[in-house]
């Protein structure tokens, strides 16, 4: 769930037939997680979220009265490394070689990292000036640093396995390529919810 918070999205939802809310996509992600204390983890993550919108403007048509159209992606790849702290302990030692595992174990934590993300405009388009109809691509990508907050609960499944519920939120801003000159920084924060698999080992 994008922000979509800057000019640049302003003006796509004003101009072309695209909500904020088309903004928003699936989400898939890994995680690879090092216990440096009983309650505390070391995690480094990728994740990849993704949309692509066709539309048209809303205000024009072309010379034959028909619609003028084109599309909008935008994709977001964070890689962030993170400190997860766990509110209670995740389980307790019996003996030398046994370990139960408590049946809910919350946590909360933040990170740092990169983003890589792609704004792109492809179609027909009207000059303002002349009111004349062209075809062509407008594209910016890059990298830019980021950071998150993070929170959720791990439910254990048995010893090696658990299922994960998380919320994160991340804050992040791009300046965008002389395709889009004329607009601020593009906004990339966001609040993605995940539902996933652990594997312990």
């Amino acid at each position: 769930m994008p922000s979509a918070g800057s000019d640049i999205f302003s003006f796509t939802t004003s101009t072309l037939t695209v909500n904020r809310g088309d903004f928003r996509s699936g989400d898939v992600g890994a995680s690879l997680a090092f216990t440096l204390r009983p309650r505390l983890d070391f995690v480094i993550d990728v994740a990849y979220s993704g949309m692509d919108k066709g539309s048209e403007f809303r205000n024009y048509v072309d010379n034959s009265g028909n619609p003028i159209q084109q599309s909008t992606s935008f994709t977001r790849t964070p890689i962030t490394l993170s400190a997860k702290y766990y509110l209670t302990g995740r389980g307790r030692q019996i003996g030398r070689y046994a370990w139960i595992p408590d049946h809910v174990a919350p946590y909360v934590g933040a990170g740092v990292g990169m983003m890589y993300y792609e704004f792109t405009q492809r179609g027909d388009f009207v000059d303002d000036s002349t009111l004349a109809v062209f075809n062509d691509e407008f594209h910016s990508g890059g990298w830019t640093p980021m950071a998150q907050l993070l929170a959720g609960a791990e439910w254990s499944l048995g010893k090696s396995w658990a299922l994960l519920t998380e919320a994160r939120y991340l804050t992040a801003s791009a300046a965008l390529s002389g395709d889009f000159s004329g607009f601020h920084r593009i906004d990339l924060s966001g609040v993605t919810t995940s539902a996933g698999l652990i594997v312990r080992f």
